[in-house]
């Protein structure tokens, strides 16, 4: 991680009486903003009889000195990679990068703008003490005229870094910059390319002083080797990002584009994918004589695999719905059989629902899945449904079908365990919150199926209502609602 880099960039060199020099600073601990005063070591003393001490004494001396300086510096780089490589997702690992560049450098505020030299993403920009439209602000200066926009564009120069130890003593600087600069109140920046070995340009960090300043050499020695670390870390994440983001596409792919208008009832529908990719399906198809059919399901097993064995198994039951919807039961045989005979080594639940609209019927037979819930004005309750094994689990699956008669303007919900695994609930307690939350849907909302749907994820995962906090649920959440008229 840079050990050697450290000694060599600080070895002594030349003859023993030229190490009386000045240290540089030195750092001090992890959460210091500004560098401790510098170490230095005191004029030699003469002895006795006028002369100085023997050679033996003062290099010793200034060896120790050096060598604690040595220690001081490597073991808080230890500490800010340690602290680095507890972060998992790419915002985590920008802002904790810039957090230790702030304390290495001895500034206050600063920016990371990611934008992969590939071209395939992601471009994104993470601020430390920078409010979003701070960071807006900034974006409105000619790239040119700014120190990460000479970085990010590979001018000549730049791959050390550039500090500008004074921006308003700079002359030809741009007055946009100029002006950005007066109203977020910074007077100078240091910044630095992010850069692996094992890949292109990632991105250039920066960090803003609120005075004209600028880092010392060791400075810049060490947080030039924290970010070369910082970069390679950011670099694997990258490539996990954009592992997540093709998964998360393909599974979006394989599941509906858009969702049929059938008279007589309203649908919505939401699917939330694990960053590993899950295998969880939702279908709503029409068929003959003016029905509906109705499907969830969830596949065993994450990644690429999983989500093929959705498509593969999705597909399969809507063939067999049109051949014979109106008997969830047969429907459910037959997949079962299938998934058998060419997925021995996987199980899968399921729910599937034969729906009319006239009649506000909906005969449904479910596989080892949660019970459908069923929310009114006067009511809301689970679905009684037979219990029976997961498809694949037996050698011959059948189970009794129900028939659930909705009131209008009622609203029949159906999901998969990932909403109740979220939760971390035991799964009594995650039934009971998911009851609550559908009984606790505002009434005027309750008119609208996409509405039903968000209120009930906003409640059950209030943490993951924005999908921004990065963290890895670990299961895909599927919701398909169906509102009688």
């Amino acid at each position: 991680m840079g050990v050697c880099d450290a000694f060599a960039q600080y070895a002594p060199a030349g003859k023993p009486d030229a190490m009386n020099a000045p240290h540089p600073p030195k750092v001090a601990g992890i959460d210091s903003t500004v560098p401790a005063p510098a170490h230095t070591v005191g004029p030699v003393a003469a002895d006795s009889s006028g002369a100085p001490p023997g050679p033996q004494h003062a290099p010793s001396a200034v060896l120790q000195d050096r060598l604690a300086g040595w220690v001081s510096d490597l073991t808080t780089l230890h500490e800010l990679t340690e602290r680095l490589n507890r972060t998992s997702t790419l915002d985590e690992a920008m802002r904790e990068l810039l957090r230790a560049g702030a304390a290495l450098v001895g500034a206050r505020r600063g920016l990371v703008v990611l934008e992969p030299a590939d071209g395939l993403g992601p471009d994104t920009t993470v601020g430390l003490g920078l409010a979003r439209s701070d960071l807006g602000h900034i974006e409105t200066v000619p790239r040119s005229s700014l120190s990460y926009g000479r970085i990010l564009d590979g001018l000549p120069g730049a791959e050390d870094g550039i500090a500008e130890p004074d921006l308003f003593a700079e002359k030809g600087l741009d007055p946009r910059h100029r002006e950005v600069a007066a109203r977020l109140g910074y007077a100078a920046s240091y910044a630095l390319p992010l850069a692996a070995e094992s890949a292109q340009r990632l991105g250039a960090a920066v960090w803003l002083y609120d005075e004209p300043a600028e880092p010392g050499e060791r400075q810049r020695h060490l947080v030039g080797l924290y970010a070369r670390y910082a970069a390679e870390h950011l670099a694997r994440l990258v490539e996990l990002h954009r592992t997540r983001t093709a998964m998360a596409t393909m599974s979006e792919e394989l599941l509906p584009s858009r969702l049929p208008r059938v008279p007589g009832v309203q649908l919505a529908a939401r699917h939330r994918t694990s960053p590993r990719g899950g295998g969880d399906w939702y279908d709503a198809l029409p068929l003959p004589d003016a029905a509906l059919g109705l499907a969830v399901g969830s596949v065993t097993g994450s990644g690429p695999s999983a989500v093929a064995a959705m498509g593969r198994l999705r597909a399969s039951l809507r063939a067999y719905a049109v051949m014979e919807g109106e008997d969830p039961v047969a429907v459910l045989s037959d997949l079962e059989l299938l998934l058998r005979l060419t997925e021995p080594a996987r199980s899968a639940t399921s729910l599937f629902g034969y729906c009319e609209p006239a009649l506000r019927k909906i005969t449904l037979a479910g596989a080892g899945h949660s019970p459908p819930l069923l929310i009114g004005e006067r009511r809301t309750e689970f679905v009684e449904t037979s219990v029976s094994a997961p498809l694949g689990m037996l050698a011959c699956w059948e189970a009794p079908s129900v028939e659930i008669h909705a009131e209008p303007g009622e609203t029949v919900l159906l999901y998969t365990d990932g909403l109740l695994h979220r939760t971390g609930d035991p799964t009594d307690r995650a039934f009971a919150r998911l009851h609550a939350a559908a009984a606790g849907v505002p009434r005027p909302l309750r008119r609208d199926p996409d509405a039903v749907v968000d209120h009930i994820l906003r409640t059950m995962l209030p943490e993951e209502a924005d999908e921004t906090d990065g963290t890895d649920p670990g299961e895909d959440v599927v919701l398909l609602a169906a509102r009688f008229e």
